[in-house]
């Protein structure tokens, strides 16, 4: 249910914290010792952790006794209270394709709430999640408070040492949208400056051909690479430059096609295997990717974040869910994988006419005021550069922009 890392909830409070899906703490009682609500089944802590954890492990942690509810059975996963969302169902089932960020959004007045009510063990090496026929339902607890419980559906039966390694639809469901970053990573929109200067390129095309397309060798320079590898070929385009200050960060990558190596050396040769674009001398190689990003932890930065969108990948105008961003700050502004920021619309300038009188302006010169930022949506970084970052689109509550200020949640 959890994802295996653990994070800082405030420098200053040193709580070990992090986002373990919908698997929250009532009132985080099994990690204070206070008794658990009565609606709870999950037997008590000193009654399973001999069998959960090692006899020097401590005390059983939710993570562990959720993992041990079987089918039908119930357990109070937290004790909502002001941080419910008014409009949160009574019940509900989870479907596949249900990601942990989108139940706490129905659930929760702010998904960023996470760091303060979801905790991880991180002595769990093989977390527990929630699964597709899972049950959701507010109820109310011994002490009057609305709590939110989990109920196992049938895709919990298995034991996980008996499930699969490929866990298709009986997997659990994610934290987010991962397909979305797969799909970038293996096809960056984007390139930094330094990505695009460091990487292998197309030299030439074999017979003198100005362009090329599927089945045709190409003469690729600075690749080291063994034969048979696969590597995606991206069409440098138009710079991308830094909103606040000019300063050009990096450059759109379009698509053109996918080569396998053939030939080793300086030049090598690489044969082209699917193409989507004509390939042309100086586009660029990148390798496919295999990135384990399953392990991404959302969280709030700790210090102040101040940036903005830079680039829409696609070259899109209006950005919506789960669509990619970069934006101009990178690992020397203190960006991390995992870090939750806050777009904000940026205001515009308009001009003070004061009071209109049949259409006319009493102002004897008119002046300008500055409308404030509004909030446009959340976003999730996956990945950092030095000074530029990507980010996956949450959520949307007006259409985000090229820009767009980026802060702290």
């Amino acid at each position: 249910m959890f994802l295996n890392q653990t994070l800082s909830l405030g420098r200053r409070a040193g709580l070990t914290v992090g986002v373990a899906g919908m698997t929250l703490l009532s009132a985080c009682s099994l990690f204070r010792g206070e008794p658990e609500p009565a609606a709870a089944t999950v037997p008590p802590p000193a009654a399973t952790a001999a069998a959960a954890t090692p006899v020097d492990a401590g005390p059983q942690t939710v993570t562990e006794a959720l993992g041990e509810l079987q089918e039908g059975e119930t357990a109070t996963i937290v004790n909502a209270g002001p941080a419910l969302n008014p409009s949160a169902p009574k019940s509900y089932v989870v479907q596949r394709g249900d990601t942990l960020w989108g139940l706490a959004n129905m659930f929760l007045r702010d998904p960023f709430l996470w760091p303060e009510i979801w905790y991880v063990n991180p002595q769990v090496q093989n977390p527990h999640r929630i699964y597709p026929g899972d049950t959701l339902q507010l109820a109310s607890g011994s002490d009057g408070s609305t709590q939110i419980q989990l109920t196992r559906g049938p895709a919990a039966r298995l034991q996980p040492l008996l499930r699969s390694a490929s866990l298709g639809d009986n997997g659990p469901i994610g934290t987010i949208p991962y397909d979305a970053i797969h799909a970038f990573l293996s096809k960056p929109g984007v390139l930094s400056r330094d990505e695009a200067k460091r990487a292998p390129y197309v030299l030439g095309i074999r017979n003198g051909h100005l362009i090329a397309g599927i089945n045709h060798d190409l003469y690729i320079k600075k690749l080291t690479a063994n034969v048979g590898e696969r590597y995606h070929v991206m069409h440098v385009d138009v710079p991308l430059r830094d909103p606040e200050n000019g300063n050009m960060l990096g450059h759109m990558a379009v698509y053109s096609g996918t080569v396998q190596v053939t030939r080793t050396g300086d030049p090598a040769t690489a044969n082209v295997s699917e193409s989507e674009r004509e390939i042309l001398a100086g586009d660029v190689l990148v390798p496919e990717t295999t990135l384990d990003i399953a392990n991404i932890v959302p969280h709030a930065p700790t210090a102040p974040m101040d940036g903005r969108v830079m680039a829409v990948v696609n070259s899109v105008l209006l950005v919506g869910q789960y669509q990619i961003v970069a934006i101009n700050r990178g690992v020397q502004h203190g960006v991390e994988v995992g870090h939750v920021l806050k777009v904000l619309e940026a205001g515009k300038r308009v001009k003070d006419r004061c009071v209109r009188i049949n259409g006319t302006g009493t102002c004897n010169s008119w002046g300008t005021e500055q409308l404030p930022n509004e909030m446009a949506g959340s976003i999730l970084v996956f990945k950092t550069l030095d000074q530029l970052s990507y980010a996956l689109v949450l959520s949307e509550v007006n259409p985000i922009h090229i820009a767009d200020h980026i802060v702290n949640p």
